[in-house]
């Protein structure tokens, strides 16, 4: 004799309807020139942080993105941009137009020149302030043997002042020259 058990009736999991996934939307614009714009780095943050490179033509794209304020920042080498960073908020829509300008940065450097000195010497050193009479600190990495030196660590608008000194065989300095003053535009 055989035993069989059975079951009647209806068994049901959970009937509910799963949710539908959540909207995303995205956050895009322009980085112009494209000289600027192609290869810059546009960085994301808000409710999300991410990077994105600009296409051949400047333009960028943030995507998956949920309701929220964010900042966009371009940044790109050799370049500023107007405007620096911009907010932007998604509320239920893509947000488009976030554009920036990229400004291709001028390169400064100051070319000192200098008169020999009458004594015999082994070379010159150069040092820098940004106060006029005090506060020097030398430039050179070592000890220069001719009468010229470039200095492209100056930074935009800033004021630089300059001295001179001679070094003898034995390593004693002469005292400072003349100072001279460079503006930076």
């Amino acid at each position: 004799m055989a035993l069989l058990w059975g079951c009647s009736g209806v068994v049901s999991g959970n009937s509910a309807t799963p949710p539908p996934p959540a909207q995303t939307y995205s956050i895009s614009g322009t980085i112009s020139p494209i000289a600027g714009g192609s290869g810059a780095t546009a960085t994301l943050s808000g409710v999300t942080s991410a990077k994105t490179t600009a296409d051949s033509s400047g333009n960028y794209t943030f995507t998956g993105l949920s309701d929220g304020t964010y900042a966009v920042t371009p940044s790109h080498t050799g370049y500023t941009f107007s405007p620096t960073s911009q907010s932007a908020t998604v509320n239920a829509a893509n947000v488009s137009g976030v554009n920036f300008t990229a400004t291709a940065q001028q390169g400064h450097s100051v070319a000192l020149a200098w008169n020999a000195s009458s004594s015999t010497v082994s070379g010159y050193n150069v040092y820098r302030s940004t106060v006029s009479g005090s506060s020097y600190a030398r430039i050179n990495s070592t000890l220069l043997s001719g009468l010229t030196y470039t200095d492209g660590t100056v930074q935009s608008a800033k004021t630089y002042y300059y001295v001179t000194t001679a070094v003898d065989a034995s390593g004693a300095e002469s005292t400072p020259s003349n100072e001279v003053q460079a503006v930076i535009p």
